[in-house]
């Protein structure tokens, strides 16, 4: 996989008008600017207040969101938490997605595990030299900090180097109040 993938899906996208934005290993690698590892899936952000349209927009494709760990078919219903994930293939062509469901109040993202954490709406994504969308490094390490796995190690340890205090220092807040004995710690200094 490579950087034609989310090329491709951001034109694919260009026609929906709402916010989104690439999340998990591939948001990181648009922040640095290039491809860091292997990537064995697409994971797609979107505010959760726009799921109908979304699903409206991919309305050929088939939805099943994950409730409770286990794949349901998605109808029409609004989605509310704990269901944050959504997964969406395109039954023409074969294309899968991730959708992950971001929650707002305001005009504030709110972490969905710990609603003290926030962040303005306007500094939640940026885009790429090309124009590719993508959550934040500081926004997508946090997220990686539960459960944390090898990959999600490998994500931290490239990017955090490339952070800017004011990165590092939200995600150290937001991990001392969330996982306050996350190892990254000692790296956000």
């Amino acid at each position: 996989m490579s950087f034609e993938q989310c090329e491709s899906m951001t034109s694919f996208m260009a026609g929906f008008n709402k916010t989104w934005f690439f999340a998990g290993g591939w948001a990181i690698d648009l922040f640095i600017g290039k491809e860091t590892r292997e990537h064995n899936d697409i994971e797609l952000a979107l505010f959760r207040k726009d799921q109908l349209n979304l699903k409206d927009y991919l309305k050929e494709w088939e939805f099943k969101k994950v409730s409770k760990g286990k794949f349901q078919t998605w109808e029409n219903e609004f989605l509310e938490l704990p269901i944050h994930e959504i997964h969406a293939w395109n039954k023409l062509n074969g294309d899968k997605i991730e959708v992950l469901l971001n929650e707002t109040k305001d005009n504030d993202w709110k972490f969905r595990r710990d609603l003290r954490i926030s962040s303005p709406l306007d500094s939640v994504w940026s885009y790429s030299e090309t124009g590719i969308p993508y959550l934040n490094p500081e926004i997508v390490l946090l997220y990686k900090a539960k459960n944390t796995r090898e990959k999600d190690n490998q994500d931290f340890m490239t990017v955090k180097d490339y952070l800017d205090n004011e990165k590092k220092q939200w995600l150290r807040y937001a991990l001392e109040l969330h996982e306050p004995e996350h190892k990254w710690l000692q790296f956000l200094f």
